[in-house]
């Protein structure tokens, strides 16, 4: 019911995840991230349960096959699931289980891992790496041509409904966390979001609290300065 695609830019340490699917706000249950450590989607009869016992086994240094098949062991519903995760080296593994809906499986490369079933057929993972592949710029552009290009290919075979994309670097919560929860069409709109992201939030990551400025910028007379800049009358109050 999903495709999905986790990357790892090697250079940055960042780690990127998206996915779309014909269903109710896939953000909500597939999409695993975890700064330093890796990328994770459990999805095909979503057990949210899995994703973070596989970022687990990632940080304790267990491979991406071992820290699927630690996470799956235990799951009597394994057959119905599909998970993937990429860690810090780039290193990725899938498990499509013997049980998911046609068509179903999963390919990569160094530092990108495409999956996904109920699918229109393979051409949707194949095109969705080859076009990430193929693609310069960010995580987020990569991102966004490959699921484009997966869309391209047919997606989900149902239709569609939902998509989501995050980008995880240095901080424990992702600087880029965007969701489409129900739309006639998921993957133009978080486009369109993503535009907006760009000229509305990223700018300011660099001043908000973060690991290395826990506070971000608290100066009054810089926040002022801001607020002059943006044409805007609001000022921080100034007790006394």
């Amino acid at each position: 019911m999903t495709w999905s695609i986790l990357t790892h830019d090697a250079a940055s340490g960042a780690f990127g995840l998206a996915v779309s699917t014909k269903n109710f706000a896939v953000g909500a249950g597939v999409p695993f991230l975890r700064s330093g450590i890796g990328a994770c989607a459990s999805q095909s009869f979503s057990n949210r349960y899995l994703g973070p016992p596989a970022l687990d086994a990632l940080a304790r240094g267990l491979s991406p096959e071992m820290g699927i098949a630690s996470v799956i062991a235990g799951d009597e519903g394994r057959g119905l699931r599909q998970v993937h995760v990429i860690d810090r080296h780039g290193a990725s593994a899938a498990w499509t289980g013997e049980n998911c809906v046609e068509w179903c499986g999963s390919a990569s490369a160094p530092g990108v891992s495409v999956a996904g079933n109920m699918l229109a057929g393979p051409a949707v993972v194949a095109d969705t790496l080859a076009a990430f592949l193929a693609t310069g710029g960010t995580l987020a552009e990569r991102m966004m041509a490959a699921m484009d290009a997966g869309q391209a290919a047919g997606g989900d075979r149902r239709g569609r409904q939902s998509a989501a994309m995050f980008v995880i670097t240095a901080e424990d919560l992702p600087d880029l966390n965007l969701r489409v929860d129900d739309h006639d069409h998921p993957l133009v709109e978080l486009r369109r979001l993503l535009g907006v992201w760009r000229r509305d939030r990223e700018p300011g990551l660099a001043t908000a609290p973060r690991r290395a400025d826990p506070a971000g910028v608290i100066d009054l007379d810089a926040i002022d300065a801001g607020f002059v800049r943006a044409g805007s009358a609001l000022r921080v109050r100034r007790p006394g």
